[in-house]
C-alpha cells in the first residue's frame, strides 16, 4: 500500500514584539520585560522614536541592548500596528499620542492589533491621575503598587472607563519579599538624581553633607552615583552635574564618585542615601538599610512627600549618628507582593505581564476597544487631533492661521464658552 506524499508543516512564525523607548530608564523597564518575552519565544525589537530622546552607546549597553533602531513618528506606527505586542516605556504623553494614533488606525476595523502594555519605570512622583489617563487606552497597564491600582481604580470608577486593563504586577526589578537588612555598614551609596533637588546650591548643600557623613566615618567607603555621566542625558535634564559642583573640592580618601549602574553595586552597599530616588526600594530588596534626605523639608518639587509614610526619611544629622528608621510594613507591603504561586521570587513581576499578554494573544481581546469607545478617550483623541498641527507650525504667518482656525473650530465642536472666547481673543492678537 502507498500513501500519498504529505506537505512539510509550514514553521510557526514566533510572535513579535516591539519595545519602544526614548531615555535609559525607560529602556531599562523594557528590558525587564523583554527578556521575559524573550524566554517565552517573542522575537523582540527596541526603537525610538524620533523626537526627544537621549541614548549614548554605554547607556543603551547599561540597558540590555546591543542596538537601539531610531524612527519616525510614521515608520513607528507602521511599526507598532505590524507586530503582535508593543511594550511602550515612553512618558504619558507621548503614550498617549501613540495610543490616539491607533486607536484612528484600527478603531472602526475588525484587526485586532497589537497587545499594547505600558506602565511606569519607577514609584509615580508626580502626574499620577494624569499618568494614569495618558495610558488608560491600552490593553495592559501594568500598575506598581497597590496604592496606585486603588487611586487608578478610583478615577477609572468617576470618568466611567473600563478598569480591566489594571494589572498589579509590581516594578520589574523588584521581588516579593525584600531581603533582610544587613547588620553591618561598611559601604554607604548616594543615589543622585538629575532635577532633585534642581538648585546648584541645594545640590553642592547634598554633596558636601554627604563628604560630611564620609568624614565622620572613615571606616566606611561612601560612594556619590551620579544619575549619567557629563554629556548623556535622561528624561529629566541635570543642568548642575555633582562633578562640575564639587569641582576643586578636596575629598577624604573614603568618598568616591562612581558611575557603576546600581544594580551592579546594590548587593554590597549597606546603606543607601537618596531624596527620591526609585532606587531606594531596590536596595531594600537587596538587603540595604535605606535614608530619604529630610533636611531640605518635604515638598513635592523634591519628590519626596509620596515617602511621608515610609518611616525612611532622616535628617544628615540622625544618619551620620545612625539613627535610621525601619520601613513601615504598610509601606512595604504596596510594592512588595507575591504573585501567583508559580511567579515567586525575582522576576514574578515580568512573568505577571507577560502571562496577561499571551492571554490576550490566545483569546482575541483587547481591553483597550471598551476604553476606545468610551466617552472619556473619544473627547481627548478630538481635541488631539483638533490641536495636532500646532507643534508643527513654523512661520508666524501660518501659525497665526492655524490660531484662527483651531480657535473657530473649537468654538464651534469642543470647548465652553468661556474657554472659546479666549481662544479667539488668541486669534486675534496673533492676526496683529
Amino acid at each position: 500500500m502507498t500513501y500519498p506524499e504529505l506537505a512539510p508543516e509550514a514553521p510557526i512564525a514566533a510572535p513579535t514584539a516591539l519595545l519602544v523607548a526614548a531615555f535609559d530608564s525607560q529602556l531599562k523597564w523594557c528590558a525587564r520585560i523583554r527578556d521575559e518575552l524573550v524566554a517565552r519565544g517573542f522575537r523582540c525589537q527596541a526603537v525610538v522614536p524620533d523626537s526627544r530622546s537621549a541614548l549614548s552607546e554605554t547607556q543603551i549597553a547599561d540597558a540590555g541592548f546591543a542596538q537601539v533602531a531610531r524612527l519616525s513618528w510614521a515608520d513607528l506606527m507602521a511599526a507598532v500596528v505590524a507586530s503582535d505586542v508593543v511594550v511602550c516605556g515612553l512618558s504619558g504623553p507621548l503614550t498617549k499620542t501613540v495610543l490616539i494614533d491607533l486607536a484612528e488606525r484600527l478603531g472602526g476595523t475588525s484587526v485586532a492589533g497589537p497587545v499594547v502594555v505600558t506602565g511606569w519605570v519607577g514609584v509615580i512622583i508626580e502626574k499620577i491621575t494624569a499618568g494614569y489617563l495618558d495610558r488608560s487606552g491600552s490593553d495592559v497597564i501594568a500598575v506598581n503598587s497597590t496604592r496606585d491600582l486603588e487611586h487608578f481604580r478610583h478615577t477609572a470608577r468617576l470618568l466611567s472607563l473600563p478598569e480591566d486593563n489594571l494589572l498589579l504586577a509590581g516594578l520589574p526589578f523588584l521581588s516579593g519579599k525584600p531581603t533582610p537588612p544587613r547588620p553591618s555598614c561598611r559601604r554607604v551609596l548616594f543615589a543622585d538624581q538629575p532635577t532633585v533637588p534642581s538648585s546648584p546650591a541645594e545640590r553642592l548643600f547634598i554633596y558636601q553633607r554627604l563628604i560630611d557623613y564620609a568624614l565622620a566615618h572613615p571606616d566606611r567607603d561612601v560612594v556619590l552615583k551620579p544619575r549619567h555621566r557629563i554629556g548623556e542625558d535622561t528624561y529629566h535634564r541635570m543642568r548642575h552635574h555633582p562633578e562640575t559642583l564639587l569641582a576643586g573640592t578636596a575629598y577624604p580618601a573614603n568618598f568616591s564618585i562612581d558611575y557603576t549602574p546600581i544594580s551592579e553595586q546594590l548587593p554590597t552597599v549597606d546603606l543607601l542615601i537618596t531624596v527620591s530616588s526609585t532606587a531606594c526600594l531596590e536596595a531594600l530588596d537587596h538587603g540595604s538599610r535605606v535614608a530619604l534626605v529630610l533636611d531640605l523639608g518635604v515638598h513635592e518639587r523634591y519628590g519626596n512627600h509620596v515617602f511621608l509614610d515610609s518611616g525612611l526619611l532622616r535628617t544628615w544629622q540622625q544618619m551620620i549618628a545612625d539613627d535610621l528608621g525601619e520601613p513601615e510594613p504598610g509601606w512595604l507591603d504596596s510594592f512588595f507582593f507575591a504573585g501567583p504561586a508559580t511567579h515567586r521570587g525575582s522576576g514574578h513581576s515580568t512573568a505577571t505581564i507577560v502571562d496577561r499578554v499571551e492571554k490576550l494573544l490566545a483569546t482575541g481581546e483587547r481591553p483597550s476597544r471598551a476604553v476606545w469607545a468610551a466617552e472619556y478617550f473619544q473627547s481627548i483623541a478630538r481635541v488631539q487631533q483638533t490641536f495636532r498641527g500646532a507643534r508643527t507650525v513654523a512661520t508666524p504667518a501660518s501659525r497665526a492661521r492655524l490660531i484662527r482656525g483651531t480657535a473657530s473650530r473649537a468654538a464651534r465642536e469642543l470647548l465652553p464658552p468661556v474657554i472659546s472666547r479666549r481662544l479667539r481673543a488668541v486669534a486675534r492678537r496673533a492676526r496683529g
